[in-house]
């Protein structure tokens, strides 16, 4: 099922109608990533596997299909062409992996749906049939603060010398790029300030982008998004612009969640979407996820239901989340549906 311009909200609605009113997203990459043996260690993070090992990730978004996901996001969050310029490529090469990108999750989802239509076993020994269902694959677009890799993703903070115009200029051509790549949508995630969302609901008009996008910001204390702007004057930029067809949160604490639902309601009737982190606290000096505050996945799970009471219609996980949290939810859901 593909997106297209015109009626794209009401596609959107298709979408969840068919999919039994609401859709689950997949979870963490990167950290299924490390768990397959990958190295993330470097500025690129879960995008460096483009390079050196796709199979991985194609194996990474395979374990999320069968754990139920409707919606699979590529590995291209931290993958920039001034990212990949500075590893030495060209910007050529760099277009090349960002395309590729999107070509492996399609692949993955192809490889899923084959499977299924032969009614095979699922690979992870849970004895489950495969079943065929609606897929999506999502671009995935990272914020300017994910390609500093400074942790600036986790405060909003770039300071005055980056203006609207830079922002646009850094995305633009990566948004071009993956616009015409074979994904259905546009993630725009982990958005951590007003002026970068302003940046891309510009370039999408601007560009005459004919897919879909959805917008979700990240926050740190439940009211604003982490720089400090209001999550409802976040929310009414993309209510605001005709390409995005889902609004809502990621990378964010699920015991947060429930009111930024409710916070973003207020200004849309968009479709909402929710899939936080799994609670732990991101440390950018060390680079690495601070287990304080997470969550088993049985308590992850255990909001889900609260969610989509609230009015979440898109569900799944962020960093340190897991094709167990996906199958999890993928379960509460259904049962709720039935």
């Amino acid at each position: 099922m593909g997106f297209n311009t015109g009626e794209q909200s009401t596609l959107m609605a298709d979408f969840l109608d068919q999919c039994g009113g609401h859709a689950v997203v997949d979870g963490g990459l990167a950290t299924e990533l490390e768990r397959h043996g990958a190295d993330l260690n470097d500025p690129l993070w879960s995008a460096k596997c483009l390079l050196s090992s796709p199979h991985l990730i194609r194996r990474v978004h395979l374990d999320y299909l069968e754990a139920g996901a409707n919606i699979i996001i590529s590995a291209s969050y931290q993958a920039t062409l001034q990212g990949f310029e500075a590893k030495g490529l060209s910007r050529e090469e760099g277009e090349s992996l960002l395309r590729r990108s999107v070509a492996i999750a399609c692949e993955a989802r192809d490889i899923y749906l084959d499977r299924a239509a032969k009614g095979s076993l699922d690979v992870a020994g849970n004895e489950t049939i495969l079943k065929k269902r609606l897929i999506l694959v999502a671009a995935s677009v990272g914020s300017y603060g994910a390609y500093l890799a400074d942790g600036s993703e986790y405060s909003g903070v770039y300071g005055d010398a980056v203006t609207l115009e830079t922002l646009k200029d850094f995305h633009r051509r990566r948004v071009q790029i993956l616009a015409e790549s074979g994904a259905d949508l546009i993630a725009f995630e982990t958005i951590p300030n007003k002026l970068e969302a302003k940046a891309y609901a510009e370039l999408l008009e601007e560009e005459d982008i004919k897919i879909p996008a959805w917008f979700s910001f990240n926050s740190k204390d439940g009211i604003n998004v982490v720089s400090g702007d209001s999550v409802s004057e976040c929310a009414s930029i993309a209510d605001s612009c005709k390409q995005v067809v889902a609004v809502g949160i990621n990378c964010t604490p699920p015991r947060y969640i429930h009111g930024l639902i409710q916070s973003i309601q207020k200004v849309t009737t968009k479709p909402v979407l929710v899939y936080p982190n799994s609670g732990e606290t991101y440390d950018a000096y060390r680079k690495q996820w601070v287990p304080t505050n997470g969550v088993a996945d049985e308590g992850f799970v255990s909001y889900v239901g609260k969610w989509r009471e609230a009015g979440a219609s898109l569900i799944g996980g962020c960093c340190r989340t897991t094709p167990n949290t996906i199958r999890a939810i993928s379960k509460t859901l259904s049962c709720r549906a039935d």
